[in-house]
């Protein structure tokens, strides 16, 4: 009795963004059955009675979410249920067996699955400058490309966003690739971040857009162009940088830049490098160059930066 009657709700203070996430799930899924969004890799379901096992796939790392009803998975010999106050996570490219548990007329079975690109995934942590390996338990072996864990009230506000910004046209191009950012960002907090870091390790070395992003850190202190990472990845200079765009809401150039001044950032807290030996370790030719970069980006110029932590270093070191 209580499994046919679980709402998608937490605590007091997160019933109206649930409550608001399951109305725009019901609303893009107008049509009974599959609901295909502009959206690449985004799909919405609605199954007004219970649905035997079939077979069905994804092509990517994919966030799935419930918010009536319940689903089982079957795949790689592993069952997997989830419902209204649980997400799965699908690690890669998968083939599995689905069975729909609850469905009715009066309360049908609501729910989306969103492909993502595992190049965000990579970028997400590139740029909260945390070492993809400070993610990974060395003791956990990942055993199944699926796992179900429980919802927060961060990943529902950061889901809410994003179906809030995908059917306008300028929020579509504007917000909803940030959103889609902090959906990841807030995955990568949980239980599931093994499978994030799987998925995007696994789909690396055929992906252009993470294979883009290696082959930048690579050559970080070269002199190298969008052309020659569009050529290393196989792909036209237009075309790779309108994909590299869409998936990661900057263009190549952009990224390239920031990857350059946040390594020279991370270089000059380290006392042995002065502010011209990091220039030119992350590619920079001209000194007054790098600085106007620096100071456009962090807001400082680089000794002032520099100086001004150290500086909240030593008090805090005093304070303690």
């Amino acid at each position: 009795m209580e499994s046919k009657s679980k709402k998608f709700q937490f605590l007091r203070d997160d019933l109206i963004a649930a409550d608001d996430v399951a109305r725009l799930v019901e609303s893009h899924a107008s049509c009974e059955g599959v609901n295909p969004h502009c959206w690449p890799g985004l799909t919405f379901y609605r199954f007004s009675d219970k649905i035997p096992l079939h077979w069905d796939a994804v092509n990517s790392l994919s966030y799935c979410l419930v918010v009536q009803g319940a689903k089982r998975v079957l795949i790689g010999g592993e069952e997997h249920t989830y419902d209204p106050m649980n997400y799965l996570v699908l690690e890669r490219r998968s083939r599995f067996e689905v069975e729909i548990l609850e469905a009715s007329r009066v309360r049908p079975f609501l729910s989306f699955v969103l492909q993502i690109d595992p190049a965000i995934v990579t970028d997400v942590i590139s740029t909260i400058h945390r070492p993809m390996a400070l993610y990974q338990d060395p003791d956990t072996v990942i055993q199944s490309n699926a796992h179900v864990a429980p919802l927060d009230s961060h990943i529902v506000g950061a889901t809410y966003r994003f179906l809030s910004s995908i059917d306008s046209d300028a929020d579509r191009a504007v917000l909803a690739p940030m959103y889609l950012r902090e959906i990841v960002y807030r995955l990568l907090q949980s239980e599931c971040r093994h499978r994030l870091i799987a998925g995007s390790s696994a789909n690396a070395s055929r992906n252009p857009i993470s294979g883009s992003i290696e082959y930048m850190k690579e050559h970080l202190g070269g002199s190298i162009t969008v052309a020659d990472v569009a050529e290393a990845v196989h792909m036209s200079e237009s075309a790779f940088a309108h994909l590299f765009k869409q998936a990661t809401g900057i263009s190549p150039y952009q990224f390239l830049k920031q990857m350059r001044l946040e390594r020279a950032r991370d270089l000059l807290l380290d006392e042995e490098y002065s502010v011209s030996e990091a220039a030119f370790d992350v590619g920079y030719t001209s000194l007054s160059h790098f600085i106007s970069e620096f100071k456009r980006y962090f807001g400082e110029t680089p000794r002032s930066y520099i100086m001004r932590l150290r500086d909240v270093e030593t008090f805090n070191l005093r304070a303690n």
